[in-house]
């Protein structure tokens, strides 16, 4: 016949006592009467968030097993679940049932201490414990968020090892002197050298000095045959109501003034659509991916103006296309080259510093560095005497002019 035994509850531990349940990381244990257990409790009794902690210590003659309920050691099983162990009392065919608590011991080498660990802890920032919590507990756009500021950090630092790499190669092959000459000559000359077009200064012909296959090659020349239709058919009504908008007026002029026929009414029909989105793209601050769709900008257009006259940037999440300063001037520069191919080599500074909305005088600078010829507002060639030209105009005049930027000099004041 069977034994039967009977379950007693023991109710609320005592003191907060509860069994502990041990287990070993490394193996199992033969021999448990080699091992001597001793249990720490926090003395901080008062504090709920440590009156609860445990450390457990198993000894033996060669190894000490330590464990603990809080920390990153500790089993996490014991905050989801709540364990029981029943302990049999043979004479009264009895089980009492206890709370248990289940522990995780892991071996101590002798000679290694946590010491490095929590150097390691200590070295985190504020940052990177911030980082921490958004992988475990942020939602997903601050985990996409953070994402993304990481790689962009690791492409920055993969950009700055380039460049320190590529500032070396340079500084090998050409030296020191030679690079220190070179920037002296590039302040002589001033900012605007580097936002120009490619200049050949050598050359005989005018048209020759700032290549028109630089401004536009043959394949985006071509890409442009549909756009350009589109200008040369434009009625002298439709340019009328341009005209009253005061939009573009640089492009205006030469819309009105179109050869008959031939290649000279394509190309320059073409050059004022190219012409005509460079002075938008100026005046918008932020560019997206949709640019120039509603003149029916070609895609290999999109992507040149997006290359050469945009800066990429980071924000919130997203790169961005905008157009800075330093384009401006850029833009400014390249609009000036454009005209002179399309006037015979004059262009009218008036209209195109009025179209890019920068002032007189930076126009004025980006031609000088140009090396063009500047001729001042004055009396008009016509039958009226009294007429008067109030534009300014530039022309390609070879040789090319020297430009010496303007410095301020302070007077000396005179000795009394």
């Amino acid at each position: 016949m069977a034994v039967s035994c009977s379950f007693v509850s023991c109710g609320e531990e005592k003191n907060n006592d509860q069994a502990l349940i041990v287990r070993f990381s490394n193996g199992s244990v033969k021999n448990t009467d080699k091992l001597d257990f001793t249990t720490y409790k926090n003395t901080d009794e008062k504090n709920p968030r440590k009156k609860n902690r445990r450390l457990v210590v198993a000894e033996s003659n060669r190894l000490c097993y330590v464990g603990n309920n809080f920390g990153n050691g500790s089993l996490k099983c014991n905050n989801l679940c709540k364990y029981y162990v029943g302990v049999l009392n043979k004479e009264t065919m009895q089980m009492e049932v206890h709370r248990a608590e289940l522990f995780n011991v892991l071996p101590v080498i002798p000679g290694e201490t946590t010491e490095s660990q929590k150097s390691e802890d200590t070295t985190q920032t504020y940052r990177d414990k911030v980082d921490s919590l958004i992988e475990v507990f942020g939602t997903n756009k601050q985990k996409r968020a953070l994402s993304s500021r990481r790689l962009n950090q690791v492409g920055s630092d993969t950009l700055h090892q380039a460049v320190a790499k590529a500032a070396s190669t340079v500084i090998d092959q050409k030296g020191v002197k030679a690079l220190q000459q070179e920037v002296a000559d590039m302040d002589s000359q001033g900012e605007h050298v580097l936002h120009l077009p490619p200049c050949n200064a050598d050359t005989d012909l005018p048209e020759n000095v700032y290549p028109f296959d630089d401004l536009l090659s043959p394949v985006e020349f071509e890409a442009l045959e549909q756009a350009g239709s589109k200008m040369a058919a434009l009625t002298p009504e439709e340019l009328q109501t341009l005209r009253d908008n005061g939009r573009r007026l640089s492009v205006l002029k030469h819309l009105e003034t179109l050869p008959s026929a031939g290649e000279a009414k394509e190309k320059i029909a073409r050059c004022a659509y190219y012409l005509s989105l460079l002075l938008k793209l100026v005046q918008q601050r932020s560019i997206t991916s949709k640019f120039g769709q509603e003149e029916g900008c070609p895609r290999i257009i999109q992507i040149k103006l997006l290359r050469t006259f945009t800066v990429e940037t980071f924000n919130n999440g997203r790169i961005q296309n905008m157009v800075s300063a330093s384009m401006r001037t850029k833009l400014a520069a390249y609009c000036l080259a454009l005209l002179l191919h399309m006037g015979h080599m004059t262009a009218d500074l008036t209209s195109l510093h009025r179209d890019l909305g920068i002032t007189e005088t930076r126009m004025l600078e980006v031609a000088k560095s140009m090396g063009l010829t500047i001729s001042n507002p004055g009396r008009a060639k016509g039958d009226d005497p009294g007429v008067q030209d109030e534009h300014r105009r530039a022309s390609l005049v070879l040789p090319l002019p020297k430009y010496e930027p303007f410095r301020e000099r302070r007077k000396r004041k005179k000795m009394r």
